[in-house]
């Protein structure tokens, strides 16, 4: 396995990375997770936009989007297979114990690994801990990930792939890795921004794809939507069949089942949309 660090590409079990970098010590690093098909990106340009965002957030340097490109391209291209998950770090690099940052320059890393479609439909659980839609954090996708990595292992031991969070104001906020939306009277819904959720890349063009509504909408919203579904990268549209204890029969719904039909077709039309 080949992946992009430093400026080249390297193999990946010699490839390293200073023990004191940012990313590392501090969890101050951004990072993309691109969908890959037969070696091309799937909306690449939305990506690399959020990932200057995320490092303008953090107070990093803009990152060479050039570079990037050059690095996504020469991964995709050394390490063929049919669907790929490609993974763009960008981190503080090399500084030192503390939160202050070093005078190295930043890392970046662009890495790929296989991975499968995932099935039509999932489960998920609400997890009692909650998103800060006030945090210095928020709407930027961070390293700063260990919060989604508790709350999803507390998912998987409910046989679960998904959890969802509040923000502190009770409101349905996201998942650990992906937007959620709900159907209500027939209509489309999904938290807004300003609940503290990411701005999707899959959760935009479904918005976008579907006239799906932005709406402040209590947690609770899950005990009684007619239709429960997830947006990511990964995920595409995901039905969910179940949420905490409760069945959702007929899953996917009409509603969900339309948005999945409208998003493969779109995005089949379309790599960079």
């Amino acid at each position: 396995m080949k992946i992009w660090l430093d400026g080249a590409l390297q193999d990946s079990e010699s490839a390293r990375v200073s023990v004191f970098d940012h990313g590392l010590t501090v969890g101050d690093g951004v990072f993309e997770t691109v969908k890959a098909v037969d070696g091309r990106p799937f909306a690449l340009t939305r990506h690399l936009d959020r990932l200057t965002l995320s490092a303008r957030g953090l107070g990093l340097p803009d990152p060479d989007l050039d570079e990037v490109r050059r690095a996504c391209a020469a991964v995709l291209d050394a390490n063929p297979m049919p669907l790929g998950r490609l993974r763009v770090t960008y981190t503080g690099g090399h500084g030192p114990l503390g939160s202050d940052r070093g005078e190295h320059g930043p890392t970046l890393v662009v890495a790929l690994g296989e991975t499968t479609r995932r099935p039509d439909s999932t489960a998920v659980i609400t997890v009692p801990w909650t998103r800060n839609e006030r945090s210095a954090l928020t709407g930027l996708k961070t390293t700063s990930y260990a919060e989604n990595v508790v709350a999803l292992s507390r998912a998987h031991g409910q046989a679960a792939s998904e959890a969802l969070f509040a923000n502190t104001v009770g409101q349905l906020c996201e998942g650990t890795g992906s937007n959620v939306f709900v159907v209500l009277d027939g209509e489309i819904h999904t938290p807004p921004l300003a609940s503290g959720c990411l701005a999707g890349i899959t959760r935009a063009l479904t918005v976008e794809w579907t006239g799906a509504k932005e709406t402040d909408l209590t947690l609770d919203v899950l005990e009684r939507a007619e239709e429960v579904f997830l947006t990511s990268t990964l995920r595409d549209v995901q039905a969910v069949h179940r949420v905490d204890g409760r069945e959702l029969p007929g899953t996917p719904g009409p509603v969900t089942a339309k948005a999945m039909r409208v998003f493969d077709e779109r995005a089949g039309n379309d790599l960079d949309p």
